[in-house]
């Protein structure tokens, strides 16, 4: 029988696409056990927006968050994480002794994958993280990120025809991902992953990627994908079909929409293939009724209060009707008919109670995150009837910028800047008027090598010099980690803190510091509670001696504890 290994995502980008990453430790606790006898191939469990907002909104300590979860799950699963290669979660590289701390605690502290992606999938940038993963015994799974061309107007192509000014041609084809995942090959990842963060991978684009890397690549194949524009079932059905050796999804209640398509609805399509993915079903419908009881305590942060239909893959049966879509959606995928594919896919995914594909976004091409910035930029400005008109200008500040993917960070740096560039034509000045540092800094170089060369025209306008500049991490200046008066110690005590300071320095500094001041303070309470207790045993045990004994204690100073002011005190 065919395999499919499976990894799950629900503990970190289930709940980062569908709940703001607002899971705490209690919650995740109380999945972990059922989790444990799950059998998944891997779980996504930290890396992404986990650390910041572990910290940032729930007070918790993000390598305690890992440390639990191994502990938990042992070697059933492997754990894995998400970075960015040599920015880890910030915007500009780090130096070699940053990545390598990172890398090596993560490891430590149970992470067995580390997927490692570049947001402008310059290889380069991921050098140092796979040599690090791999020197600490971890597996460096390295991602490709997927991404489209951009798509000019009819209007836009003319003018650029008439300015004498070439528009790219097609950038990023089946080509493209193969050959940087060959050269990741030839740098020693272990895995290769399709990242396509923004669910904006066909069905027949998915087949033909996974077919060409099957073939001319040796390591084991991952494909991650999200459903907001629609694409994201149908297309790990094909890439299945077409051999891929790994897929990414989430339990039932905390995926489709803009997370990742559901475990329950791709074991019912193996079911029918014959493919073995080896999950403990009895354990998934547990961890899904668990999970329910959990999504509706972060009913605030569910932005589409949809639940999926009730269903229990180990017992209940599907309709006839929905039980030929399915069927259907395997002959029309063997068949690349990738119209007929969606539709079924898209019926099934009704059956269910997912939400519906975002057209908008679909139409758009662009990340469904990238898409609410921008129309949030606008709205707080009360300039939202603009919107049309940025989407329109995205593909020219993308490709002014050398064509970034359109993946975290980039997507937001080429969304702000499309709104900056739309603003400036609406006051009058200048398009690029107003840019972000963030912008300014791709242009210049700092970020890495863009998949196609910036004109140093362009680069003169926007940075004041022509040539490249790329980033010099000789300049890069440690977080300060001052001694907190009130409690006596530093900000960060250890290597671990020191690792969340310079990589979060905003968000762990008060952090940090809440934490020491809480130690600090329960520290102060668990002497004076000690001091409480010896006050209680002294006077309970001077009270059992007969009137003569405490007068001969007393006169004969035997007896001196301070009642009187201890009593006072407390």
């Amino acid at each position: 029988m065919k395999q499919l290994l499976i990894r799950d995502l629900t503990l970190r980008d289930g709940q980062q696409s569908a709940f703001a990453t607002r899971m705490n430790q209690q919650q995740v606790d109380r999945v972990l056990p059922l989790y444990k006898s799950a059998n998944f191939y891997a779980m996504e469990v930290w890396g992404g927006a986990v650390p910041d907002s572990v910290m940032r909104f729930l007070n918790e300590d993000p390598w305690e968050r890992l440390e639990s979860i191994k502990k938990a799950i042992g070697d059933t699963s492997l754990l894995t994480a998400l970075s960015r290669g040599r920015n880890l979660f910030g915007y500009n590289p780090y130096p070699e002794e940053v990545i390598e701390g990172f890398n090596r605690n993560a490891v430590k502290s149970g992470i067995g994958i580390m997927r490692i992606f570049d947001a402008l999938n310059d290889v380069n940038n991921m050098k140092s993280t796979i040599k690090y993963v791999k020197d600490n015994g971890g597996i460096a799974d390295c991602a490709v990120c997927f991404t489209v061309d951009p798509k000019f107007t009819t209007k836009q192509k003319i003018s650029a025809l008439l300015r004498g000014k070439k528009l790219p041609r097609k950038i990023f084809t089946v080509d493209y991902f193969v050959q940087k995942a060959k050269e990741l090959e030839g740098l020693g990842a272990d895995m290769i992953s399709i990242k396509d963060m923004a669910g904006l991978i066909s069905p027949v684009v998915s087949g033909q990627i996974i077919s060409r890397m099957k073939k001319e690549i040796s390591i084991p194949i991952d494909f991650h994908t999200h459903c907001t524009p629609g694409y994201g079932l149908a297309s790990v059905l094909n890439a299945i079909i077409k051999g891929v050796d790994i897929v990414d999804t989430n339990i039932l209640n905390f995926s489709g929409g803009p997370a990742a398509p559901s475990f329950e609805i791709i074991q019912l399509f193996c079911n029918k293939l014959g493919i073995e993915t080896g999950v403990n079903l009895d354990a998934v419908v547990k961890i899904d009724k668990e999970l329910k009881e959990i999504r509706k305590e972060l009913a605030e942060f569910d932005s589409y209060k949809m639940f999926p239909l009730e269903f229990d893959i180990t017992k209940d049966t599907l309709p006839p009707k929905i039980d030929k879509l399915f069927d259907d959606a395997i002959a029309y995928a063997k068949a690349d008919n990738e119209e007929k594919l969606l539709e079924a896919a898209h019926a099934i995914e009704k059956y269910f109670n997912f939400p519906a594909p975002d057209e908008q976004v679909k139409f758009a091409e662009i990340p469904g995150g990238m898409y609410t910035n921008m129309l949030s930029q606008l709205k707080q400005l009360k300039l939202d009837h603009l919107l049309p008109k940025v989407l329109q200008t995205v593909p020219i500040v993308r490709v002014a910028s050398g064509c970034p993917p359109l993946v975290t960070p980039t997507s937001q740096i080429v969304g702000v800047q499309a709104v900056n560039y739309v603003i400036d034509e609406n006051k009058g000045v200048p398009p690029y008027t107003s840019k972000s540092i963030q912008y300014v800094n791709l242009v210049k170089g700092l970020y890495g090598e863009t998949p196609i060369p910036v004109d140093p025209s362009f680069r003169e306008k926007i940075c004041g010099h022509r040539e490249e500049v790329p980033y010099d991490t000789s300049d890069y200046k440690k977080q300060d980690n001052p001694v907190i008066p009130e409690v006596g110690v530093k900000l960060a005590e250890n290597e671990k803190e020191e690792l969340l300071l310079e990589l979060f320095p905003t968000v762990a500094a008060p952090y940090l510091r809440k934490k020491k001041e809480e130690a600090y303070f329960q520290k102060i309470e668990a002497e004076k509670e000690a001091e409480r207790k010896k006050y209680e045993e002294a006077k309970n045990a001077f009270e059992r001696l007969s009137p003569k004994e405490k007068e001969e204690r007393l006169m004969n100073g035997l007896y001196n504890y301070k009642w009187t002011s201890f009593n006072n005190e407390v």
